[in-house]
């Protein structure tokens, strides 16, 4: 018989808004005796945009911007219907992606 796992999949700019939704996903979860895993942390992907300081001459002269996105996975096995129904009424900083896979 196969086990029933969740995986949630959190990506944010911001890496304390981030650490702080992995903390109330593991309590939350803990809370109702399910098995959790995680948080893993991934790799970090990096966009740089290269910009013209002056938009007629010096096209030498650029300035350089970065935005990082940072990521981690959760597993819960074995969640129970008050474990879902917990996750669902959780309330999670607008900073941060939620992708729940079942």
């Amino acid at each position: 018989m196969k086990k029933q796992k969740i995986r949630i999949k959190l990506n944010s700019y911001n890496t304390f808004l981030l650490h702080d939704s992995c903390e109330k996903i593991i309590s939350t979860a803990c809370q109702s005796n399910s098995l959790t895993m995680g948080p893993i942390p991934m790799p970090t992907k990096r966009k740089i945009y290269c910009v013209l300081r002056s938009p007629h001459v010096n096209k030498d002269s650029r300035e350089h911007f970065e935005t990082r996105v940072h990521k981690r996975i959760i597993d819960i096995y074995d969640p129970s219907s008050k474990t879902i129904d917990s996750l669902m009424k959780l309330d999670l900083p607008s900073g941060v992606q939620i992708e729940v896979k079942i």
